[in-house]
């Protein structure tokens, strides 16, 4: 009897480190993702006059807006986009003041697969300092957008990210740290099987940006680069 039950427990042994490591198999070929963020502002926060959508607030484009990107570029503008919300300036007399954590930030979501939280300087004591920490899953983009003035990407884990900068498309893999001059027209899109993590800053305390009516990666040259890179 007790050499039967000893077969038996080496039995379910087996089957447990087997199916463990099917399991595990699995999760290797498809990492699991992180949830999706969830944006802090809805169209229920709007204020009369306002439209807030994906977490963002949504400003029409005036005339000199417009003018100005067709000095810049050929594609039409279509809006700009901001952080909702009234918020009062930290008075920085605390270490509270100083110190933010992530879950502190305003989330948007800019476009498909495409999270951002936004730490926006005006609103948390910087004169001239905006970052984003970017949630973007695998074939995640924003728009094509532009900032008046200049940004930088940086990327510290070894994926691959497609990047339309211009008038050029190109994969670069990471770590790496990106230029993108004053209203430059760009995005990005995640190549990788997880969610990449890229962290945007600003020499400015104000998050703002223009949409475009041109998305850069529905193009056969960025469908082919893409699939190339995945591929290698």
């Amino acid at each position: 009897m007790r050499r039967d039950s000893q077969i038996l427990v080496g039995i379910l042994g087996i089957a447990a480190m087997a199916v463990m490591t099917s399991c595990n198999r699995t999760d290797s070929e498809h990492p699991a993702l992180l949830p999706e963020p969830v944006v802090t502002y809805t169209d229920a926060d709007a204020e009369t006059g306002q439209r807030i959508e994906h977490g963002e607030l949504i400003v029409d484009i005036d005339e000199t807006k417009r003018l100005l990107h067709e000095q810049h570029h050929p594609h039409g503008v279509l809006e700009t986009r901001r952080v909702p919300g009234d918020f009062e300036r930290p008075g920085m007399t605390s270490i509270e003041d100083f110190v933010l954590s992530k879950e502190d930030l305003t989330v948007i979501n800019p476009g498909p697969g495409e999270y951002v939280h936004v730490m926006e300087g005006q609103r948390h004591g910087y004169r001239n300092l905006t970052i984003g920490i970017t949630y973007t899953a695998p074939d995640g983009a924003p728009p094509m957008h532009t900032h008046e003035g200049e940004e930088s990407h940086v990327l510290l884990k070894g994926q691959k990210v497609l990047y339309a900068l211009g008038d050029d498309i190109f994969v670069v893999e990471g770590p790496y740290i990106i230029n993108i001059p004053p209203m430059v027209p760009h995005s990005f899109q995640n190549l990788d099987d997880e969610v990449a993590e890229l962290v945007v800053i600003f020499p400015t305390n104000v998050w703002e940006y223009d949409v475009l009516d041109y998305f850069p990666f529905n193009t056969p040259e960025a469908k082919a680069l893409a699939e190339e890179a995945k591929r290698e």
